[in-house]
């Protein structure tokens, strides 16, 4: 089985992105020879996603730092453009430290003595609307520490300026009423200034922040001798005549080398945001040079870093033991009783009741999962072990237009093949294809993305023919600030009693061999 995208290409070069999924708004820390990388996870639980390396460009997935979303009644349900935005992930007084702003609630902290936990309750740092993009700094020379954060129009009115507080040292308390730090507004050419990060370096108070919008904006870089001001710019990195959009927002770090390098991502539509390496470098006035002279590169020499094997985040799943890995999270907090215990291996979900079994993008029961590459195949057994009229079980793929493909029981309580989607304007799923039915309780379907997030779905049910293709090409959408999702679910008309299982075994995710 290949992995569906390898950045590594084998002779100690990389190509551009290393992380070709949507690991929104990346933010990165050092730890000796380790890197670690957190990112945006919205309304989808587990969040804040924790990713490791030993070489920047080889990246597992190692777990979540946060179990579930508070408040727990404001997201029972999906919430696909609330919760989590743009982490902050550092290292300080032996503790791992995680800031973030809920555009509809404020900043939040939490720390850990390890990246693996346990994790502390999240602490509500500053409450209020609209307050986002939230980074701290603890000062080693004066043992001040410092706190940064951006706006978010939708919730405050305010936008396109960089607010700065200082903190106390445990990072549970706000000094000062705030002041802004940089008003955009101000600056002829920059809008949409946000995505701060707040750094020392050589003397100089560093804000790296990007504007111009995700899809087209660029990575700006601020600095003062002064926490407060006055701070000077300059584009530190831009699309230039590249083809990689919009690149901005992300995270320095230096590397146990000596070598500095910026992570940051590129939005590519349904696939979200993917995240690129560049290689960086101060010039003689000190200021910050990143990607080849402040243009993206596609492919360039590994930092130096001891050796790791080529890696990517996991994808596939066999469900060992009836579990599922960490790259699966469900569209708002689960509820108990949603999955099955049971021994061997294959995920079983309980059929849930609900009356919002026609539009997938309303139900908090689906485990989802990102696109992990531009083009690869996705692919699944499904039994239905259910004998409710309507009870169903499938493979999806989802975002603010929707398509899956699997099993419901007919009026007789028989599996049928099924092929639905909406479009982003429909309330309610309609046929892809005409339904037919199952050779018996289970069916194994396949959905094949090629350039473009365009999916052709297929099935074989087992009559010796194999995979069949079904219905017309669909292609994938994104929802607001996330891209299209990978979702396992099993629903049943709203009722009472409960309405059977679906198993889910086998989930596989191929792609094509790197090549430079």
């Amino acid at each position: 089985m290949t992995m569906p995208w390898r950045a590594d290409l084998g002779d100690g070069t990389y190509r551009n992105p290393v992380l070709n999924a949507d690991w929104s708004d990346p933010d990165v820390v050092s730890v000796g020879d380790d890197h670690y990388l957190t990112a945006s996870s919205f309304g989808r639980v587990p969040g804040l996603p924790l990713l490791h390396s030993r070489d920047l460009v080889n990246w597992t997935l190692v777990g979540h730092a946060l179990d579930r979303l508070a408040p727990e009644t404001d997201f029972a349900v999906p919430r696909h453009d609330c919760g989590v935005w743009a982490p902050s992930l550092r290292h300080h007084a032996g503790r791992f430290w995680i800031f973030w702003g809920d555009p509809d609630h404020g900043i939040q902290q939490i720390n850990a003595e390890s990246v693996h936990g346990p994790w502390s309750e999240p602490h509500l740092l500053k409450a209020g609307k609209g307050l986002i993009d939230a980074c701290p700094l603890w000062d080693e020379e004066t043992g001040e520490a410092y706190l940064v954060h951006a706006w978010a129009k939708s919730r405050s009115g305010v936008k396109n300026r960089l607010t700065g507080h200082r903190m106390s040292p445990d990072g549970r308390e706000l000094l000062d009423e705030g002041t802004t730090l940089i008003d955009a507004d101000t600056i002829p050419g920059w809008f949409t200034l946000e995505g701060p990060k707040l750094y020392r370096h050589d003397g100089w108070f560093w804000i790296f922040a990007p504007a111009g919008g995700v899809e087209t904006g660029w990575q700006g870089a601020f600095r003062s001798r002064t926490f407060d001001g006055p701070y000077e710019e300059r584009v530190v990195l831009a699309q230039g005549g590249t083809e990689v959009n919009g690149p901005h927002q992300g995270g320095w770090v230096r590397t146990a080398a000596g070598e500095d390098w910026f992570l940051h991502f590129q939005e590519r539509g349904a696939y979200g945001r993917v995240v690129h390496l560049q290689p960086m470098r101060w010039d003689a006035d000190g200021w910050p040079v990143i990607g080849d002279e402040g243009e993206p590169v596609l492919t360039h020499p590994r930092p130096k870093a001891p050796d790791q094997a080529a890696a990517a985040p996991a994808s596939g799943d066999g469900f060992p033991g009836g579990r599922y890995g960490p790259q699966w999270q469900w569209t708002a907090n689960p509820q108990p009783g949603w999955t099955v215990d049971h021994e061997g291996d294959g995920l079983h979900l309980s059929c849930v009741r609900t009356a919002y079994a026609h539009d997938l993008r309303a139900l908090p029961s689906i485990l989802t999962q990102r696109l992990p590459a531009e083009e690869f195949t996705a692919e699944v057994a499904i039994t239905l072990d259910s004998a409710v009229p309507g009870a169903k079980a499938g493979l999806a793929v989802l975002g603010d237009a929707f398509s899956w493909i699997g099993l419901e029981a007919g009026a007789d309580g028989t599996p049928r093949l099924v092929h639905r989607y909406a479009e982003s304007v429909a309330e309610h799923e309609r046929d892809a294809e005409y339904s037919r039915p199952a050779l018996g309780p289970g069916v194994r379907v396949r959905i094949e993305v090629t350039r473009g997030a365009r999916c052709r779905f297929h099935a074989d049910t087992g009559d010796g023919t194999g995979f069949q293709p079904s219905g017309q090409v669909f292609a994938a959408t994104p929802w607001r600030w996330v891209g299209a999702l990978l979702g396992l679910f099993a629903t049943a008309p709203a009722g009472d009693g409960a309405a059977g299982t679906a198993r889910f075994t086998e989930f596989s995710t191929t792609g094509r061999p790197p090549t430079a």
